[in-house]
């Protein structure tokens, strides 16, 4: 019990060997109580049986040479005080009653003698079941001396002089009662004594292997516990199916994952947050120094700057305020789809129009950098499912990010094609395209392929994007090969109109 009890709860294994304990006296008492019940029964139904014919053998014997009564009608009291006397030196237990054919008492010894008033009537149902069976079957019926208990008796039926009744014997008399109540007494006193003991001992033998095997499962996983509290991420319950308590181990064990899946993605996230910060801080330091360069020489040299000099200056620190704005406006859009504070309100539009409008609004912009920026679409009208602000934001920053990676004289494709229950997005550009080594990172927070001083980005336009497929159940595929180009493409689900 000292594994037991160094892996459980004290208070658990006390409430086991009470319960134990509880039930175990409690089978005893029943034990003994049944036991004694049962006895007495036997025992009763042994003496009734061995003198079923004692009131046949009174009549046959006292009555053919005496009546029991005199000739003036009255019980011959005599006749009665010798078949008592008789009766009494062979069982002191024994009580003769003589019955008329109502179950009136017309006449007992025991009754002259009587401290208490006796019945003065027995039920016949009992005499008369007795007499049927011919004392086969066990009866017990009425005390004239205690109205309130029933006795084993031996009954046989009278005719004499015209009188008709029973001889109706008590076989477990009072003085008999007293005497087996003594010995009663004593016998359950030994009997309960000796159970006690037998019950005490094999109980504890028992007792230790019942809660040792019961536990055995419980000990285990509480040990599994008490290792993963200790630190050892790695513990788990061995074989959980096989476990008398198989849903607290595949609990345990599915809760043990969660947190540590849980622990590794706030790790992640918490190094994620600290590259995030330093990288912004970064970003945030440089346009804000520059703006702080240009209007500190703004205000020294106002009187000296020509007009063209000081246009510059005010259209460079008005480029950085802009890229500022943007670079905000990106943290904050992101930072609300990583917390999956947006949820998608999906619903058919025209990717087609969306479309049209979005070259429309990048046209200038592709235009003075002497880029073609075109719409491919065979299909006259594509209809999709999806939230439309957010699709219109991933193809702004697909679009964007294009154009400022194709040289002069490039060319930008937004194509939409009708794919089985899909429509295909595809915006393809001839710019200087990704190496193969970087490819798989295009799309992770942060990520800067190209960070030359004019291209240089806040690299969170493509991380936007995948957040924005993740949200439509779609994933973004990016080809592209260096010098030649690169394209990226997603689906979106077709809406078919009726």
């Amino acid at each position: 019990m000292s594994n037991t009890a160094k892996t459980l709860t004290p208070e658990l294994v006390k409430k086991l060997w009470l319960a134990f304990i509880l039930l175990v006296l409690l089978m005893g008492t029943s034990y003994v109580a049944i036991t004694g019940y049962f006895a007495n029964k036997h025992n009763q139904e042994t003496t009734q049986r061995l003198n079923a014919d004692v009131a046949n053998h009174v009549i046959a014997e006292k009555f053919k040479d005496a009546s029991p009564f005199l000739a003036d009608g009255s019980v011959n009291k005599p006749l009665f005080g010798d078949l008592m006397h008789d009766m009494m030196a062979v069982n002191q237990g024994i009580e003769v009653y003589l019955l008329d054919d109502t179950g009136e008492i017309l006449y007992s010894v025991v009754l002259d003698h009587s401290d208490s008033a006796p019945a003065k009537r027995v039920s016949l149902a009992p005499i008369h079941a007795f007499i049927t069976d011919r004392g086969e079957k066990f009866v017990l019926g009425d005390d004239p001396r205690n109205t309130a208990e029933q006795k084993i008796f031996s009954a046989a039926p009278y005719s004499v002089d015209g009188r008709n009744g029973f001889v109706y014997i008590i076989l477990a008399g009072k003085k008999f009662q007293q005497v087996s109540s003594t010995l009663m007494g004593q016998y359950f006193a030994k009997l309960g004594l000796g159970a006690f003991l037998l019950t005490m001992l094999f109980s504890t033998l028992i007792g230790v292997l019942a809660i040792w095997f019961l536990t055995k499962n419980l000990r285990a996983i509480t040990g599994t516990v008490r290792r993963f509290q200790e630190g050892d991420l790695t513990a788990r319950v061995e074989n959980p199916e096989d476990s008398d308590i198989s849903i607290l181990a595949n609990s345990f064990n599915a809760m043990a994952d969660s947190i540590v899946g849980n622990m590794d993605k706030m790790q992640s996230v918490d190094s994620l947050r600290r590259e995030l910060i330093a990288n912004v801080s970064h970003d945030l330091r440089t346009p804000l120094a520059i703006l702080k360069g240009y209007i500190e020489t703004l205000q020294m040299k106002r009187d000296t700057l020509s007009e063209n000099e000081r246009q510059k200056y005010l259209q460079i620190t008005h480029d950085n305020v802009d890229k500022l704005s943007k670079l905000i406006n990106q943290l904050f859009e992101y930072s609300k789809l990583e917390a999956e504070q947006v949820a998608p309100v999906k619903e058919p539009f025209s990717i087609t129009e969306l479309s049209h409008d979005l070259i429309a609004k990048f046209r200038v912009l592709a235009e003075h950098k002497n880029i073609a920026l075109q719409l491919d679409n065979p299909e006259a009208n594509c209809m999709v499912h999806a939230d439309v602000s957010l699709v219109e934001r991933a193809l702004q920053n697909l679009i964007e990010n294009a154009i400022k990676y194709t040289e002069p004289n490039g060319k930008v494709t937004l194509s939409l094609k009708k794919e089985g229950a899909n429509v295909e997005i595809n915006i393809t550009d001839t710019g200087t395209g990704i190496p193969v080594n970087e490819q798989p990172f295009i799309f992770d927070r942060y990520k800067q392929v190209n960070i030359s001083t004019e291209k240089q980005g806040s690299g969170l336009g493509l991380a936007i994007v995948k957040k924005i497929m993740e949200l439509h159940d779609t994933t973004i595929t990016v080809l592209s090969k260096p010098k030649e180009g690169s394209s990226f493409i997603f689906n979106l689900p077709a809406y078919q109109v009726s």
